[in-house]
């Protein structure tokens, strides 16, 4: 089996591969650089004196000097120093390639590394990273026009969604008969409109005008309809007070099935009569009310018996439930499942509960079956093999680079070790993020 990089660098190289294959404006595959690292000797040297010295077109070049160990570490460092202008290379071009951050600022980088490898102090394949910056410049200046495209396509789009949302009111103004729901959307289209930017201010201004417009004719036709409706509710105060009295010859009923049933079409006949003005309205209301009220007391009254029984079915669960709230999936995850399981069906075997115990003791149940259900997904996020091996890598190289800032720092050379506590802090920041993933899961 082949073993698959998953370092950040090769996330980066393979991203940058993905996205470079449909860019039709330049270089399919980026030039490809070599990694310094892997023969530090091939791009540079230091002499006897302990200056270090890289490989370029034009013959050797100095970059610095090396005192604190063999010469051989002293290429590593410097060839370490290069591959991370690699990386950062290709984190550009990720960054390019997932559309992260604004284009200006990835060529604005892009640049400030083309104007500083000249001076560099790294050692490897200079005219290949040259290259492949190139590359980058001339993607980062495509993805800077697109962007500028981009922006007009924008505005273009929220022109044509003002005059959607134009044409929407104007539709909603000459045609709705649903006052509430058509208001309502109204106010939704204004609070997106104001949510609409890049709009030049003349035809904003023209589109505001024709909204205006349809608000306004909307406001006359519902005014209009709501004169109608004040002569619909002086009707409709008679029926209720024909609906009120019938109800209230029903209170001493013993025939609870049928009267119930009479109550519920009188109570129906009373929604369809719509509303009668608001000074008699609640009134009435009170009146019907206070009607069913003392009916439907009375059959209460009768079916005490049943209530009983609904009690006690409530205290047997209530006995269940503090066997129950004692599983612990902790102890045997398996058990707790299978123990949960039997007392859900006895749960169902016991029957009915009073309504007014019901959300709580439902509640108490599910609490139970929500701790069993957390515990068997913590027990798959915890046995999850490839987001722990990621976890256990990026770990690996915190350790790395914290280690080669403490061997750095004991050396005197506090500006290696300054700069692998950088490096550590960056994977630190990605081991948080892996850790992160794993617990939310």
């Amino acid at each position: 089996m082949t073993h698959q990089d998953t370092t950040p660098e090769s996330v980066a190289s393979k991203a940058v591969a993905d996205s470079t294959s449909s860019n039709t404006g330049s270089p399919a595959v980026a030039p490809a650089v070599p990694k310094a690292s892997a023969d530090p000797s091939k791009w540079g040297r230091v002499d006897a004196d302990g200056t270090v010295y890289v490989s370029t077109a034009d013959g050797e070049r100095a970059i610095g000097s090396w005192q604190a160990g063999d010469a051989a570490e002293g290429l590593a460092l410097y060839a370490r120093k290069f591959d991370d202008m690699v990386t950062e290379v290709e984190l550009l071009e990720t960054r390019l390639g997932t559309h992260a951050g604004e284009p200006k600022h990835t060529l604005t980088s892009a640049k400030h590394l083309q104007e500083s490898l000249a001076e560099a102090a790294v050692i490897g394949d200079l005219a290949a990273l040259g290259a492949r910056i190139e590359h980058l410049l001339a993607r980062a200046e495509e993805a800077v026009e697109g962007a500028k495209h981009e922006k007009e396509r924008a505005r273009a789009e929220a022109i044509a969604r003002k005059e959607a949302l134009v044409a929407e009111a104007e539709e909603i103004a000459h045609e709705a008969t649903h006052w509430k729901s058509a208001g309502d959307r109204l106010r939704q289209i204004l609070d997106e409109w104001k949510k609409v930017r890049g709009v030049d201010r003349k035809t904003d201004e023209q589109l505001w005008r024709r909204f205006s417009k349809a608000r306004d004719a909307f406001s006359r036709r519902r005014g209009s309809h709501f004169a109608e409706l004040d002569r619909q509710r002086a009707a409709a105060k008679t029926h209720k007070q024909e609906l009120v009295e019938e109800a209230e010859s029903l209170t001493e009923s013993s025939d609870w099935g049928d009267t119930a049933n009479r109550y519920k079409q009188l109570m129906a006949d009373w929604k369809a009569a719509g509303r009668a003005p608001k000074d008699s309205d609640e009134a009435l209301w009170q009146r019907f009310r206070a009607a069913q009220d003392r009916f439907f007391s009375r059959r209460s009254e009768a079916f005490s018996e049943r209530d009983a029984e609904f009690a006690a079915n409530a205290k047997l669960k209530e006995e269940l439930l503090v066997e129950a709230e004692q599983i612990d999936p902790s102890a045997d995850l398996k058990a707790a499942q299978a123990q949960l399981q039997r007392v859900q069906e006895r749960w169902d075997a016991i029957g009915k509960v009073p309504r007014e115990r019901m959300r709580e003791l439902e509640g108490r149940l599910r609490g139970v079956a929500d701790k069993v259900r957390d515990a068997v997904d913590a027990q798959w996020r915890r046995t999850d093999p490839e987001a722990q091996a990621r976890v256990d890598q990026f770990r690996d190289r915190v350790e790395q680079f914290e280690a080669q800032a403490e061997k750095a720092r004991a050396a005197g050379d506090e500006r290696r070790a300054k700069k692998a506590d950088e490096q550590a802090a960056q994977w630190r920041e990605w081991l948080h993020a892996a850790e992160q993933a794993i617990a939310n899961r």
